[in-house]
């Protein structure tokens, strides 16, 4: 079955180099009609420049597609807003969002501002929250949405020198989880990826020969899957230099302590059960944990919940 988005309409952020461009460019070859945002600015979010934006557009265009520039700061919500009425006033919907704009203002957590921190917090988290509450609406009336934010490692297993960065990432997550929840009922679906790319933003990182393997289009394929209209819900898609993995957060099974054991010596004491891996399973919403809790109770105090 060949995946298309024909019919479609795409909004991809950070569009104008690197992983965005790679996300806007197939999807328009697959049929979907995009808005190629793109502030424009440099790595560390200075500055700006729509002649980025513009020249994948004119890519797409060559290529008989259809696509938009635009240049909105995704860190602002009315520039935002302003973007999706644009797309929907054109071509009466929207149906993808790919959250990919990105910043770094990478120190370690001693040396950083906390300047710069929020900065990263607002593009990042914020921008994403921005740019899914402005389809939100939008893609509830017309029960059709895909939506695509991006995580990374360093939020799900850590890197030095990107608090602000990986606080950030795992921020996208726990949005995600609630935003899946909320929006099933409307065919909604919110996916993540985790990608590992040579782009602008991690030339320099690794050697030469690492970084020419890690292309954007390697990792394009995992977000053409994860909005496609079988696509999955509430996974973790990790991508790479032709790699792809799913990264899950688990619970333990755990155990129940008695009340006289209800203390951090008897934590301590259990600690290999409590901490035990086996059984361990993805919740699928916080309240499985509160009942997975009571139910150990009630167990081991001969309590009927009925």
């Amino acid at each position: 079955m060949t995946i298309r988005y024909d019919g479609r309409v795409a909004i991809v952020t950070g569009a104008g180099q690197g992983l965005g461009r790679s996300h806007a460019l197939e999807l328009a070859k697959r049929g979907a009609k995009v808005v190629v945002n793109d502030l424009g600015g440099a790595a560390d979010g200075t500055g700006s420049s729509s002649e980025a934006a513009l020249s994948v557009v004119a890519e797409i265009e060559a290529l008989g597609g259809e696509a938009m520039a635009n240049g909105a700061n995704v860190a602002k919500y009315d520039e935002v807003e302003a973007m999706v009425a644009a797309a929907k006033e054109k071509w009466g919907r929207v149906d993808i969002l790919v959250n990919n704009a990105g910043i770094l203002r990478d120190k370690s957590f001693a040396k950083g501002s906390l300047e710069d921190f929020q900065l990263v917090l607002d593009v990042h988290l914020m921008g994403t929250v921005n740019c899914t509450k402005a389809c939100w609406d939008i893609m509830r009336e017309q029960e059709y949405g895909r939506i695509v934010v991006t995580t990374s490692s360093s939020g799900l297993y850590g890197n030095f020198g990107q608090t602000n960065y990986g606080a950030a990432k795992m921020g996208v997550i726990g949005l995600m989880n609630t935003l899946v929840l909320e929006g099933a009922k409307y065919n909604i679906h919110v996916n993540a990826l985790a990608p590992t790319a040579g782009t602008r933003m991690t030339e320099g990182l690794m050697p030469e020969k690492a970084f020419d393997l890690l292309t954007p289009e390697t990792v394009t394929p995992a977000v053409l899957y994860l909005v496609a209209e079988e696509g999955p819900n509430r996974t973790i898609l990790c991508a790479g230099a032709g790699g792809f993995s799913v990264s899950q957060i688990v619970e333990t099974e755990g155990t129940w302590l008695a009340p006289e054991e209800q203390t951090p010596e008897g934590i301590a004491a259990h600690w290999q059960a409590i901490s035990a891996p086996e059984g361990a399973r993805a919740l699928q919403a916080g309240f499985e944990q509160s009942g997975k809790m009571i139910t150990k109770a009630a167990a081991g105090l001969g309590i009927s919940l009925e």
